[in-house]
């Protein structure tokens, strides 16, 4: 998907980079600012409007979350304010630290999230398998 220029949420020992720069949890990247063209995985559980909301504001990146399209967050930050949602085949497998294979798979199926033009022509050209959801065109009313 080219490269990055930061990950705002990145593990401190990572198998690989995930872009040019990255801010671990001793960073803060809540708090720190945010540049360039944007990786996101952001950590799962209650903190993912959090960070989905810094990057539906940045609005040049990429996010990785689970496709939990009845949620608040889903609703708030992808579905209103995303330019693509690309709805991956399958399940993600997960690796290790130390680039192992976790034991335990995705328990959810997963999307990946496109800010801009720019970034979803980079979900289209990856190769990846799923279906493509372009935002625009679509008119969304919260009941």
């Amino acid at each position: 998907m080219d490269t990055f220029d930061l990950d705002p949420c990145s593990p401190i020992n990572r198998p690989w980079n995930t872009a040019r720069n990255h801010y671990t949890i001793d960073d803060n990247g809540l708090i720190k600012k945010w540049f360039g063209r944007v990786w996101l995985n952001p950590p799962y559980g209650n903190a993912v409007s959090v960070w989905l909301d810094l990057m539906a504001k940045h609005n040049n990146g990429i996010a990785l979350v689970s496709a939990r399209t009845e949620t608040k967050w889903f609703y708030k930050y992808i579905w209103s304010a995303a330019h693509s949602v690309l709805f991956l085949k399958g399940r993600l497998t997960f690796y290790n630290n130390d680039g192992s294979k976790a034991n335990n798979s995705s328990g959810a199926p997963s999307c990946l999230i496109a800010y801009d033009e720019n970034n979803t022509d980079a979900l289209i050209n990856s190769g990846l398998e799923g279906y493509l959801l372009f935002m625009n065109g679509i008119f969304i009313k919260e009941t």
